[in-house]
């Protein structure tokens, strides 16, 4: 009945609803401070390692692949569309990159990227974890966008499936913000709340993405890719690297193929 009702809503609606709930699911995370002031480094790079594969599945399955189906259905060179997208993602990542003032987890102040600021180091911390966001937001509008289209290249199971990966990979990324300002002297609070406000973006993201595809039809192919090719940006550029910083690398990469595992029969099943 909840599904129903949901899938009666338009595309946009459907979109800021869903990422509404990968929000949810960042403020359970961060919400871990309120019980501890930190968490095994070896379950938490465990955890990001896990994201890192479920966030690969759901780009190919969900993004990439129905890319190059949409190039087909409309007549296009099936690997020009999703190849110009792909890179233009992680263009645009690495663009705000190197623009947006922030700074990784784990890395001492004067490592801070972007442009020269005096922000405080909090105020850095949570915009890294931002960047990580975007890409999510925007691939879950786009998703339900495309549900949309005529060609039905996703169908709402896909797009659901993707919602529920990306919430579930954010877990983890709720608990790196909010744990590290905790360890740094803020108050649990401030920690909390500044770690869910990281990923108020989603919601943004994923109505600009839905409102993209669904209104300028032709775009579906290359907003896919693009949304794939953020979060291969975001994957490849923050999670595996944070993940693999310790000496134990292994846990982090069976973990990864683990999340990469159950997101590809998930995505397959529906």
């Amino acid at each position: 009945m909840i599904v129903e009702k949901f899938l009666s809503f338009s595309p946009v609606n459907q979109a800021l609803f869903a990422t509404l709930i990968t929000w949810a699911m960042i403020t359970i995370g961060a919400s871990v401070v309120f019980f501890t002031k930190s968490v095994n480094k070896r379950f938490l790079n465990a955890m990001l390692g896990f994201a890192s594969g479920v966030m690969i599945a759901a780009a190919y399955w969900s993004l990439l692949t129905p890319a190059v189906e949409l190039s087909r259905a409309m007549n296009l060179p099936p690997w020009i569309p999703p190849l110009i997208g792909f890179f233009a993602g992680g263009l645009f990542l690495w663009l705000i990159d190197r623009i947006l003032p922030h700074l990784h987890l784990g890395f001492p102040s004067e490592d801070k990227e972007g442009l020269h600021t005096g922000w405080k180091r909090s105020t850095l911390l949570v915009l890294a974890v931002t960047l990580h966001h975007i890409p999510e937001g925007l691939a879950v509008g786009v998703a339900f966008g495309a549900v949309a289209s005529t060609l039905h290249v996703i169908n709402p199971a896909s797009a659901i499936a993707l919602t529920m990966g990306i919430g579930l990979q954010n877990l983890p990324e709720g608990m790196a913000i909010s744990l590290p300002l905790r360890r740094e002297g803020m108050s649990r609070r401030k920690s909390f709340m500044y770690g869910q406000l990281s990923g108020m973006v989603e919601p943004i993201a994923g109505v600009i993405g839905a409102l993209a595809v669904v209104f300028i039809t032709p775009l579906l192919p290359y907003a896919l890719a693009f949304a794939a090719g953020a979060m291969f940006y975001v994957v490849f550029e923050e999670l595996i690297p944070e993940s693999q910083r310790e000496t134990d690398t292994n846990l982090p990469t069976i973990t990864a193929l683990l999340g990469f595992g159950i997101m590809m029969v998930v995505e397959i099943m529906t």
